[in-house]
């Protein structure tokens, strides 16, 4: 089924050309949803457009248009308004037909892209032998939402998790672990994995402490500043002691990653920095040969087109440092060349914070210079704006630090927790503990994702757990208790979705039940559109409306006590609709619950 939206730019589209001719194939119809349903469903704008090319009043252009716009099989009689806007009612008997059919269909009726791509998107993107904080939540969340769009557009995509695995740090790292356990060198000769020997005493906790110390021990111990560097060359040179080391500092990282990973149900493939590794000098070859390289104060660079140092002279990016070694931007590089001409990807998707953005601009720019990307690849930047504490600063604990990301998510459960066993006190409730908090784990991780999605990427938002555990307003609480209302009325009734029996047709008559399907087939048009943009925003909008229309729906339209054929036909429009909220609230990483 195609979206109802492009339907009517269709055949919009042939009246154009039937009314001017083959030069108007590519006009924008201009087809808006309406502003005010009393003036129709969508609103097509395109005559006030072409009044200067054509020489006509918009109104009298409007006229042309309708007179070859044949719409029978989908609107009312087009009607023309104001200055030459054409409006576009729905008629009763589509909006049934589109409904009935989707009805039975898992995809609610929306087709997979004619042309699915392969496409990467790279998110999250922790460092190893740090704690995940407040500062990776929105990358994860959003990263994760999006490929979630995108697999169900039917696109294949590649979850990367781009971890800082790499770099001078990790020499420090190696030699502050060699300071504290110093038999470690004896382990290398025992059957033994050094991973096993150390793994389950090293948490990522003490990890954080650990960098602390080794870094504190890096700015004022010149001799073990020494070592530290000896051991990155070590690392570098592919010695096998030093990479064990370096293997149990990232398996003790991942191992408190999986735990976040699991409580927010992310899928992750890790290719962090030291897979491209050996791919850098030839990046710096490569550019060399292009023409593109130059050598500044030492180092090797690539100049760039509109950046500027506070002096005004021309930016360059830093390939090669002075000693030789590398950059982010180099990785950066030589993993796009990989991403391309390995992984095969059409379209590049990186979710980071906006303050990279010069940083992507640049490194795009140098890769279009020295023409890596083929014309059928896209690469994308995906920014998003700050946590902000309810101060609107950047959200920190009361002592000033960073929030870890698994106190925020823990606090965020507990919170829930509470006020389940509040409601379940008040209600004179009595629940299994397994049921509360499964309850609670859902609501809280829910909360915290759908407050965070359902902001525009690209701005800063307040966190508020008071706001998005809340049942009232745009929250996560708000649209899973809409699906559960509709569970109770299963229950209730004593209901079987999937067996309304075979003649079983949705009729639509009260004007609340036509406002729902109304909504319900605008879904196809609203994945289209963030599959496009990027903007999971936009889904949840649509689901927080869907959740207030069946609350009115709910309010005005007596379900399980009205008469036949109306009594099937609103179960239908129920089980539609938490099908719909189950699709929609899954596609944001978000599940729902039967009960809470």
């Amino acid at each position: 089924m195609n979206a109802t939206q492009e339907q009517l730019k269709l055949k919009l589209t042939q009246a154009l050309v039937a009314a001017f001719g083959t030069d108007y194939t590519n006009t924008d119809p201009i087809l808006v949803s309406a502003s005010n349903p009393k003036f129709g469903d969508y609103q097509a704008n395109v005559a006030l457009s072409l009044s200067k090319k054509l020489g006509k009043p918009p109104r009298i252009i409007a006229g042309e248009i309708v007179n070859k716009l044949d719409v029978s099989d989908i609107c009312e009689p087009p009607e023309i308004a104001g200055p030459g806007f054409i409006n576009l009612k729905l008629q009763t008997s589509y909006l049934e037909a589109q409904l009935n059919a989707i009805q039975l269909d898992s995809r609610l009726g929306i087709p997979k892209a004619t042309i699915p791509q392969k496409q990467i998107v790279d998110f999250s993107s922790p460092n190893i032998a740090k704690e995940m904080h407040v500062g990776h939540l929105r990358s994860t969340i959003i990263g994760d939402s999006i490929a979630r769009i995108l697999e169900f557009c039917g696109h294949d995509v590649l979850r990367l998790n781009h971890v800082g695995d790499w770099g001078t740090q990790f020499g420090m790292l190696i030699t502050h672990l060699v300071d504290c356990y110093p038999d470690l060198q004896g382990i290398m000769f025992m059957e033994t994995p050094l991973g096993n020997y150390l793994l389950g005493d090293v948490n990522i906790g003490d990890l954080v402490e650990f960098y602390r110390e080794s870094k504190k021990k890096f700015d004022n111990d010149e001799e073990f500043r020494e070592r530290s560097r000896k051991a990155v060359v070590s690392l570098q040179s592919g010695d096998k002691f030093t990479k064990d080391a370096w293997d149990l500092l990232c398996e003790a990282s991942r191992k408190e990653f999986k735990i976040i990973y699991d409580l927010l149900n992310i899928k992750l493939i890790e290719r962090g920095e030291s897979f491209y590794n050996p791919l850098l000098p030839k990046v710096v070859k490569d550019l060399a040969t292009t023409g593109l390289l130059e050598e500044s104060q030492g180092a090797k660079c690539v100049f760039l087109d509109g950046f500027t140092n506070r002096e005004g002279s021309p930016l360059p990016l830093i390939v090669q440092k002075t000693d030789g070694g590398y950059n982010y931007a180099t990785t950066d590089l030589a993993a796009l060349r990989y991403r391309i001409q390995e992984d095969k990807a059409k379209r590049i998707i990186y979710v980071t914070d906006e303050g990279q953005s010069n940083h992507f601009a640049q490194f795009f720019q140098v890769a279009r210079k020295a023409n890596w990307i083929p014309d059928d690849v896209e690469l994308v930047h995906v920014p998003f704006g700050l946590v902000l504490g309810e101060d609107g600063k950047k959200f920190k604990t009361r002592s000033g630090d960073t929030v870890r990301l698994r106190d925020l998510l823990d606090e965020a459960i507990n919170r829930a927790r509470a006020d389940i066993e509040k409601r379940l006190q008040e209600d004179s409730r009595t629940e299994t503990e397994e049921f509360i908090q499964n309850v609670a784990e859902v609501v809280g991780i829910s909360a915290v994702k759908y407050a965070d999605l359902s902001q525009n990427r690209t701005s800063s938002y307040v966190f508020s757990y008071d706001k998005m555990l809340s049942l009232k307003g745009n929250t996560a609480p708000y649209l899973l208790y809409a699906y559960v209302r509709i569970q109770g009325i299963s229950r209730q009734g004593n209901i079987d979705f999937t067996n309304l029996g075979i003649n079983r047709q949705i009729l639509l008559k009260e004007d609340a039940e036509l406002t729902l399907a109304k909504h319900l087939l605008q879904l196809e048009e609203v994945i289209k559109e963030v599959e496009q943009d990027l903007l999971p925003n936009r889904l949840c909008d649509y689901l927080y409306q869907l959740s207030d229309k069946f609350n009115k729906f709910y309010e005005n339209c007596p379900v399980l006590k009205s008469e036949e054929p109306a009594r099937t036909s609103r179960l239908m429009l129920c089980d539609l609709t938490a099908k719909t909220l189950k699709l929609g609230l899954s596609l944001l990483g978000i599940k729902v619950l039967e009960r809470m």
